[in-house]
């Protein structure tokens, strides 16, 4: 498994989970280049790391994605490594006709549709790559869902069954596959989503980071971290249990 020398291209990369993957990348002497909406988050990183180049690009935009794919391919020759890890969680209650519909179609834009277009527009990128790789993030709730976020939920199930389908279909290209699960993770994401529930303790990000690291250097196509490992686990063999158990307050109490 090549870790080093790579050009790595990670979305919603000035925060949280991504920026601690750039950081991980980074240190393992790749070219990291990390993209979200944020510019003054962008431009903080790149002031505390100038290693790390940065692109304001909107995901869920089609032009900015063909932008952000032309942009590389003139500056760095293309990518390597392309980590679809932008995403938002909402907490909501789906008997609550007040629910801004928006909102959660924007949740499904980033979530679930724009790691489809990323990888669409940066396909012929990934396949001239002697080592491609495409990592999805998704979430330990895609094996379990958590009521108070029926749309997150959702998205990230679906983003797990997509990437399982695309797997084989980008073999034949030398294109590797890998799916990150977290658990809930100490991020503004979470903290953004006010969870309370015990179930739900959040993992330090740079342990996550560590994590998976140690597993994607080994070859590992399915990383779960944490609870997620219980999660995957659980989901097979007492479905109904996890459910239960992770869902004792199944409407937000926001």
């Amino acid at each position: 498994m090549v870790i080093s020398n790579q050009k790595v291209l990670i979305t919603g990369g000035g925060s949280g989970i991504g920026l601690a993957l750039a950081k991980k990348f980074l240190s393992h002497h790749n070219t990291v280049i990390i993209t979200g909406r944020n510019l003054p988050k962008l431009e903080k990183v790149s002031a505390e790391l100038p290693g790390i180049r940065v692109f304001q690009s909107d995901v869920t935009q089609e032009e900015d994605v063909k932008k952000l794919a032309d942009a590389i391919q003139n500056e760095f020759g293309g990518i390597d490594v392309l980590i679809n890890n932008a995403g938002i969680m909402l907490l909501r209650d789906m008997g609550n006709e007040r629910n801004d519909w928006q909102k959660q179609l924007e949740e499904i834009a980033i979530n679930f549709q724009a790691p489809i277009r990323m990888l669409h527009h940066f396909l012929p990128q990934l396949k001239r790559s002697k080592n491609a790789v495409l990592v999805n993030v998704s979430s330990g709730l895609a094996y379990v869902p958590f009521a108070q976020a029926p749309v997150y939920s959702g998205t990230k199930a679906a983003v797990h069954l997509w990437t399982q389908a695309i797997r084989p279909q980008l073999k034949p290209h030398g294109i590797r596959v890998v799916e990150l699960l977290p658990p809930v993770v100490d991020t503004k994401l979470a903290k953004d989503a006010n969870l309370k529930d015990d179930n739900l303790k959040p993992m330090a990000v740079e342990k996550l980071a560590d994590s998976f690291w140690k597993a994607y250097a080994r070859g590992t196509e399915e990383i779960t971290p944490g609870l997620s490992t219980q999660l995957k686990w659980l989901a097979r063999v007492a479905p109904k249990f996890i459910f239960n158990q992770l869902n004792k307050q199944p409407i937000p109490l926001n």
